[in-house]
């Protein structure tokens, strides 16, 4: 396993589920909400860097049959545009089938209902990603999901002289 604390987000359209792990990457724990819009990478990125995460993992989200709809497309656009503002810190996707419904019965079992459910559910499912990923990487040693790449724009260059 390796070492340093982790962040772990739920995307949704409306806002942004935060987790954390503690430093030796064994338990998970709900952070934050972001709100979606401007200024929601920014945040991101500074959580990170409170936090002192030495990646951040992204949940993916599929159908029950593994392939990708147009909520996972917005996602990969999401999580590359949080790869690029947050380089060189790695972002990784990791598949997170059932998260938000795992994360409603938890939160259902605990007595949490209507409003107080809804407020927490996004750092619950946020919970929910992070656990499992840390839980896979312990189990097999290998970095959860897929990398996501930062990509930056090289400006265009004046012609050279001739």
């Amino acid at each position: 396993m390796r070492p340093g604390p982790r962040l772990g987000l739920d995307p949704g359209d409306a806002r942004i589920g935060v987790a954390s792990s503690d430093p030796s990457g064994f338990l998970a724990s709900p952070l934050d909400t972001v709100a979606r819009g401007r200024g929601d990478l920014d945040r991101l990125a500074a959580l990170a860097g409170e936090s002192g995460a030495v990646e951040v993992v992204v949940g993916l989200p599929k159908s029950l049959s593994g392939r990708e709809g147009p909520s996972a497309g917005k996602v990969r656009e999401f999580a590359q545009a949080l790869a690029t503002r947050v380089a060189p810190l790695p972002v990784r996707l990791v598949d997170e089938r059932l998260s938000t419904v795992t994360a409603e019965a938890v939160l259902r079992d605990q007595g949490r209902k209507g409003r107080r459910r809804r407020a927490v559910v996004d750092q619950a499912a946020a919970v929910v990603i992070l656990q499992h990923a840390l839980d896979t990487e312990r189990a097999t040693g290998r970095p959860p999901g897929e990398p996501v790449p930062a990509t930056f724009v090289t400006p265009p260059q004046e012609p050279a002289d001739e």
